[in-house]
């Protein structure tokens, strides 16, 4: 199964990324199919083969969901932007706790004073007592 994805290159804090089209279980670093543009995330641009990527993409090559996502801003695929950052089971089971926390813990509602005076007495009165 070929798969187009990115691959980091760069220097260290500097990440820049070629787009490849590889086999999806080998190592993207290592040979490739070809590689059909790069994208600089710090300045947001692409340059991208739109010719040879459409080509992949009808030979059967499935896109990772990041590229995914920047193909359809480019306009060179349509449909929905796919999530491609995914929670684990912990983070999912610590974020339903916090929610299940949250709507425990309602707000204690004050009562709300219309006269000075009637809070004055009662305090005196309890003062007195």
């Amino acid at each position: 199964m070929l798969a187009i994805r990115m691959a980091r290159v760069g220097r260290k804090r500097q990440a820049m990324f070629r787009i490849v089209v590889s086999e999806k279980k080998r190592d993207m670093y290592g040979d490739h199919l070809e590689i059909v543009g790069n994208y600089n995330p710090q300045s947001k641009v692409s340059t991208l083969k739109a010719d040879r990527i459409k080509y992949w993409l009808s030979m059967g090559a499935v896109a990772s969901a990041s590229l995914q996502n920047l193909l359809i801003k480019q306009g060179l695929m349509t449909g929905k932007k796919a999530k491609s950052v995914s929670l684990t089971n912990k983070r999912k089971v610590k974020m339903a706790a916090k929610v299940k926390t949250e709507t425990v813990e309602a707000p204690v509602e004050t009562p709300v004073v219309e006269k000075k005076e009637e809070v004055q007495a009662e305090v005196a009165e309890e003062v007195a007592a």
